[in-house]
């Protein structure tokens, strides 16, 4: 196969995945804002980045543009450009909660299974490392506290390996999925139970502090995000509390054969990330 582009390049998911496609001797292109060594510089909102990416590719690894209102219009037309230039399979990071069809990555996922190509949609639920590396590592570091709107709504918590680990598996398959996969983790965990598993590896007490919708888009708008990204995420958090993201999937056994990463083994790898300084 030719070379997998892949966007999002310094990501939770996409630098794991370039590792996993080295390991299969698999040619990549890092692709960034701010790549890394030997990486490519690619940005969705600067089209002047797009051609280059190109060079070469058979198959790409979609990750969307971190709030940009036109998310859906540039993806496909980047997709387009791609086609043109000899581009065979599309891998889209979606999500759980978003069907074919639904709003944002749901409109890019029904244009890729309409559109003629090779393609997948992974659509993980919530990463485990948004304790580890995304917004909670902060506050559970240095307030022992995690903050959200989700109640005592459950998630199958998902390791970002596994995602990348899947996403290997659909890129490089010699027969194309055409198919979209819903991945979960193995275990359901409230927000609560989440502070009390860390907590437990940690030997101090994380508290999971229960906010209304408004209360946490003031939180997100304090911390710097617009009022309707910081709205859509405390929309999400609502979603989990209404029972949304409830379920287990075989998913991501249909992918990958090794058993996936549990809340403990994560946990228990990353307890240093909340060392006080």
């Amino acid at each position: 196969m030719g070379r997998v582009l892949v966007t999002g390049a310094t990501g939770k998911t996409g630098r794991r995945l370039l590792t996993l496609l080295d390991q299969r001797s698999v040619p990549v292109i890092a692709a960034s804002r701010k790549p890394p060594n030997g990486g490519i510089r690619f940005d969705w909102t600067d089209r002047t980045t797009w051609d280059a990416a190109l060079d070469g590719v058979s198959a790409i690894y979609l990750v969307a543009p971190m709030g940009a209102g036109d998310a859906v219009c540039l993806m496909t037309e980047f997709i387009e450009m791609a086609i043109d230039r000899g581009v065979a399979r599309f891998v889209l990071l979606s999500a759980s909660s978003l069907d074919a069809g639904g709003p944002a990555m749901g409109q890019v996922h029904q244009w890729l299974q309409t559109s003629g190509v090779e393609w997948a949609v992974l659509r993980p639920s919530w990463f485990m490392e948004n304790f580890s590396e995304g917004p909670h590592c902060a506050t559970i570091r240095d307030e022992r506290a995690i903050y959200s709107a989700t109640a005592h709504g459950r998630v199958p918590f998902i390791s970002a390996h596994d995602i990348a680990a899947a996403a290997a598996t659909v890129l490089t398959a010699p027969v194309p999925p055409h198919a979209d996969y819903v991945l979960t983790g193995p275990e359901l965990l409230s927000y609560d139970e989440v502070a009390q598993r860390i907590s437990a590896v940690i030997g101090e007490t994380i508290t999971h502090h229960s906010l209304t919708f408004d209360e946490l888009v003031a939180r997100h708008i304090a911390n710097g995000l617009s009022e309707p990204y910081a709205q859509t995420l405390a929309f999400m958090d609502l979603i989990i509390a209404d029972g949304a993201e409830d379920r287990i999937t075989d998913g991501l056994a249909q992918l990958v054969d090794e058993p996936p990463v549990t809340f403990l083994q994560f946990v228990s790898h990353n307890a240093s990330v909340w060392n006080r300084p």
